[in-house]
């Protein structure tokens, strides 16, 4: 019995082992920016002063107890305090923690230092999905991106996540519908806040971890020094779906993101760089334009502001498709309907908490819900 319970736990080790490693998960991410690379050095420094100082201290005690134990005649000496040996055991110990608190003081204060970014965006974290806004950009990226605005969603399926029969992907629960764009080699300014409750913006690979705090912006940067795709999570308990909330940054070169940009630009009515230097003034976003009474794309606001929580029916959402759930709803008359969206209701903030969203837009998703589940 003994020998199959050790076999058992041994094979289980041996897996869980394997998993781990293949899946990398045995040590920090690999770094791709500075300041990750200066975090990974730093956490095995002092991962190896502390061994260091494990070993010589549990050694130095073993050897002790072993070597001078009662079983082999050693009496005990009786003395009191010895002022070198406490001066030793204050001392030693001081220079140990200067040694670890320089670097590591080195590495904050680098990571603390936010200025002159050649982009900034700002994050936002909500109930459970991040929104970007890029707010300017400098020296050869003035203009390119200013004003341009975007959810960002899970986009691993409903049935990999439920359906334990679905084969997952490669990148389960970790993928998005909207990466978050920046060029590569340039400094990036993320200001972090929160629509609703604490979230926390973290990307591993880039050493970048900043809360997102309701009624607050804080900073954090970083300088990807290669092209890619690299994934974080918000890092934040913040309520039911919080491991539905991914983060993907897309690291393209500069012409790349200024393509990018300049079509994004098109498609939403921000001002790209070589049209805002030669228009006159500001054009209107399209969300305007449905605010004015224009036409909006009810299936896209539904898509990246209404998903979230009437696909899973979330904190009494009604989930779109239940004919039963709807129905008290639709016997209100839309016009009911469209004034709950915009002013919210019970538990449901303002606009689903999304300010930026017009009246248009919201009428536009309410449009598209109702006829999904009539």
């Amino acid at each position: 019995m003994a020998s199959t319970t050790k076999n058992w736990v041994t094979a289980v080790a041996a897996a869980t082992w394997a998993g781990n490693a293949a899946a990398g998960n045995l040590n920090l991410q690999e770094p791709t920016t500075t300041i990750a690379a200066q975090i990974y050095s730093l956490h095995t420094y002092i991962m190896v002063v502390c061994v260091v100082i494990f070993v010589l201290v549990f050694g130095a005690m073993f050897y002790s107890i072993f070597k001078h134990r009662k079983s082999v005649g050693h009496k005990a000496a009786h003395f009191h305090e010895n002022t070198t040996v406490e001066i030793i055991w204050t001392v030693i110990p001081f220079l140990i923690l200067l040694g670890m608190a320089a670097p590591a003081t080195k590495t904050i204060l680098a990571m603390k230092d936010t200025s002159n970014a050649d982009i900034t965006i700002k994050a936002v974290g909500y109930q459970w999905k991040w929104g970007y806004e890029y707010v300017r950009g400098e020296g050869d990226l003035a203009g390119v991106s200013d004003g341009i605005q975007f959810y960002s969603n899970l986009s691993t399926t409903k049935d990999q996540i439920y359906d334990k029969s679905v084969k997952k992907s490669e990148n389960y629960l970790l993928e998005v519908d909207n990466p978050l764009v920046v060029p590569v080699g340039k400094k990036v300014r993320i200001l972090t806040t929160a629509n609703d409750v604490i979230h926390a913006f973290w990307v591993p690979s880039f050493g970048v971890k900043q809360d997102a705090i309701p009624g607050f912006i804080r900073d954090t940067w970083f300088t990807a020094e290669q092209t890619g795709e690299f994934r974080g999570q918000c890092a934040e308990l913040c309520g039911k779906e919080h491991g539905f909330m991914p983060i993907v940054v897309k690291v393209v070169t500069v012409d790349e993101f200024k393509a990018w940009a300049a079509k994004q630009a098109k498609d939403t009515g921000a001002p790209a760089a070589e049209t805002a230097a030669a228009a006159p003034a500001p054009q209107a976003a399209p969300e305007k334009v449905a605010a004015a009474g224009g036409a909006a794309d009810g299936k896209k606001t539904f898509e990246g502001a209404c998903a979230a929580c009437h696909m899973t029916g979330v904190a009494g959402a009604p989930k779109v498709g239940e004919k039963a759930a709807w129905a008290p709803r639709l016997a209100q008359g839309k016009d009911a309907l469209y004034e709950h969206a915009i002013k919210g209701k019970g538990v449901m903030p303002p606009k689903g908490g999304n300010a930026a969203l017009s009246d248009g837009e919201v009428k536009a998703a309410v449009d598209h819900m109702v006829s999904l589940s009539k």
